[in-house]
């Protein structure tokens, strides 16, 4: 059954139940579901909610988990990704009315890792429009809102995402960030958000905004979260020529406290 409860731990929190069987990941991605379905509506912190695919994903995880095939923190999780970022068959707007129907045949590298790694995606959050902007107010989605004070905005451009991590509807999300993008949103919304050195994460499958400038990078609410969300999509992706190619440290912390 939903719990609230459940929508209220971190995503290490959540990660740490998930490994010893204490929750699963239908009642994590349920309870999600049910806490977008009520807030989602005054926030619009989310273009599209994947439903169906999210509680396919929780069932595979499930069953994967039950039977020892643990593939580590993210596993069962859900994300959200900023609406910039392709995502396999289910639609990318851009934020624009000039891609309502657009539905991409391939995840962004940076949404197929965190598939790898067993994390599930609940829904593709608001965006200004082709991320160039600083409100989160497309005119042909509907303005985000700010979860402290829905008279005010969550940032931008990433402020869907930054709004839907704070509103606990989902414990972490992807943004990305050319000249504060991520920063803003973590900043307004109280949030935590990183831009990752340049070509740490790769931007293959994300609309540019400026490739020179462009990052991928988490907003999530502790600095643990984020570190564990970029330890599953960073490294070198041969596909993006701005990708850096260099090993990939263990980005989060050893206490459990951070």
């Amino acid at each position: 059954m939903p719990s609230p409860d459940l929508c209220r731990l971190s995503l290490h929190e959540l990660a740490e139940k998930t490994r010893s069987r204490e929750i699963s990941p239908r009642e994590t991605v349920e309870s999600h579901l049910s806490q977008i379905e009520k807030i989602n509506p005054k926030l619009n912190a989310f273009i599209t909610v994947c439903h169906e695919e999210a509680r396919a994903a929780a069932a595979r995880a499930e069953e994967e988990i039950g039977a020892g095939r643990y593939r580590g923190p993210l596993h069962g999780i859900p994300f959200g990704a900023k609406d910039i970022i392709d995502t396999e068959g289910i639609r990318t707007t851009q934020g624009s009315s000039f891609y309502p129907d657009n539905v991409p045949a391939k995840d962004a590298e940076c949404v197929r890792r965190l598939k790898e790694a067993g994390a599930i995606l609940i829904g593709k959050c608001n965006t200004h429009e082709f991320a160039a902007g600083s409100t989160t107010k497309p005119p042909h989605y509907g303005a985000c809102r700010n979860p402290w004070d829905p008279s005010r905005v969550p940032a931008g451009s990433s402020g869907g995402s930054g709004a839907a991590v704070a509103a606990r509807l989902c414990p972490g999300a992807l943004g990305s960030d050319a000249g504060g993008s991520i920063r803003e949103p973590a900043a307004v919304c109280g949030v935590v958000g990183l831009k990752p050195t340049y070509g740490r994460v790769s931007l293959e499958g994300v609309f540019p905004n400026s490739t020179s400038l462009d990052h991928i990078g988490p907003l999530a609410r502790s600095a643990r979260d984020c570190a564990i969300l970029l330890q599953g999509m960073a490294g070198h992706d041969p596909a993006d020529p701005a990708s850096a190619d260099l090993p990939v440290p263990n980005f989060p912390p050893e206490s459990k406290r951070a």
